[in-house]
């Protein structure tokens, strides 16, 4: 029989270095692989022609698009575990580590509502709820639950959300419509979102509804909740690696089967965030974060590809604002073209240098989406070379 030291041993050799560095690079790595997609997926040529898969289903569905938000929000979840994890067993540490994470999420949310407000400030019409502000909520509640309840209470609150949302959405009249119902603008949220904010302070004011609205933000912390498990368990130092990346693979896989299954009575919808996408995409998120961990933290894996996604995941806040900043200056602020016609800038670069050099629209479409993105990445590659590292 084995003595405890050597038992010992060879779990701590089974441990990759992140574990003890209290840094992964997997999820560094997974966080880039977010950026790029959203910076494909958000900025193409003409919303009219793009290719499927970097287009958002209308409504019911998901496609790679739809995996972008939630993968950020499950991000969330993992690091702030990494984060906090040094001070949850110290409760006389609790409040000054909660301040700053008040402060963070308060931050976040105005950094969220200076993109709403850009370029005009019209206070009167603007966009309150938002992606930026609902990642604020997230981080902000799942970091008092991570420090102030146990890892079951966080599972069983995962599954209260998961099913209370659903009795919601599907159970609980709509006042002043009728019968409770999933569409745009008639469903319990949209109605809520309405009352509290008032139509001319949503995502679209004249349908009246908001995809990051408040009753929706509910599930979204199911989301972060999720990746907050996925982070206790590689924290957990008498497991070695092998066996965590397979139960890993086997939520994750538990997770897209059960979001498949529930789907057939409570579709899997990204702007409702109902709660068959909260496991269908945190199930996919899982195994991608299981598969990174193995090949980069555990067999410690160092691949040109790698590289790249560090550097657009180590600056994935401000790589966001920019690109939403900009998106608002330069397709709202007109100019004057040579014809003397007011045209938004955006518009007449496109028009301009790539719908006539390409024949199809599609491919002109992608082109400006693939050339957007590898001038971000450019910029990413400067600073992270300079180690420049900005957060809030």
């Amino acid at each position: 029989m084995q003595s405890a030291t050597q038992d010992a041993q060879q779990l701590t050799a089974a441990t990759p270095i992140a574990e003890a560095s209290g840094r992964l690079l997997s999820l560094d790595v997974f966080r880039g692989m977010a950026v790029l997609l959203m910076l494909l997926v958000n900025n193409p040529g003409d919303w009219n022609h793009y290719v499927t898969p970097f287009k958002h289903v209308a409504w019911n569905g998901c496609r790679a698009a739809d995996l972008v938000y939630p993968a950020f929000l499950f991000i969330v979840g993992v690091s702030l575990v990494y984060a906090l994890d040094s001070v949850r067993n110290q409760p006389e540490r609790h409040n000054k580590a909660m301040l700053r994470v008040v402060r963070r999420a308060v931050t976040i949310c105005l950094i969220g509502l200076l993109i709403s407000l850009l370029p005009h400030f019209y206070f009167t019409s603007f966009r309150i709820p938002g992606v930026l502000q609902r990642i604020a909520v997230v981080y902000l509640v799942c970091s008092l639950l991570f420090l102030k309840t146990t890892w079951r209470t966080q599972a069983w609150l995962t599954v209260g959300i998961l099913l209370l949302y659903s009795v919601l959405l599907q159970v609980v009249p709509v006042p002043g419509i009728g019968p409770a119902n999933l569409e745009p603008s008639t469903n319990l949220g949209a109605w809520l979102d309405r009352l509290v904010f008032g139509k001319s302070h949503l995502f679209d004011d004249q349908k009246a509804w908001d995809p990051e609205g408040l009753l929706s933000t509910l599930p979204a912390i199911g989301t972060g909740l999720l990746g907050m498990l996925t982070a206790r368990w590689l924290r957990r130092r008498t497991v070695d690696a092998a066996t965590k990346v397979a139960w890993l693979f086997v939520a994750g896989g538990a997770g897209i089967v059960l979001g498949m299954v529930w789907n057939g009575w409570f579709p899997i919808n990204k702007n409702l965030w109902t709660s068959s996408f909260v496991l269908y995409v945190g199930g996919i998120s899982i195994v991608v974060l299981a598969a990174l961990y193995w090949l980069c933290d555990v067999q410690g894996y160092r691949g040109a590809w790698t590289k790249i996604f560090l550097v657009c995941g180590v600056n994935a806040l401000p790589v966001f604002f920019f690109t939403e900043a900009l998106e608002r200056l330069w397709t709202r602020l007109k100019m004057h073209n040579a014809a003397g016609e007011k045209v938004y800038p955006r518009d007449w670069l496109y028009d301009t240098f790539f719908v006539p050099t390409f024949s199809n629209p599609y491919h002109a479409s992608l082109a400006w989406a693939l050339l957007y993105t590898a001038i971000c990445v450019a910029i990413l590659w400067v600073l992270y070379r300079r180690h420049i590292i900005i957060k809030v």
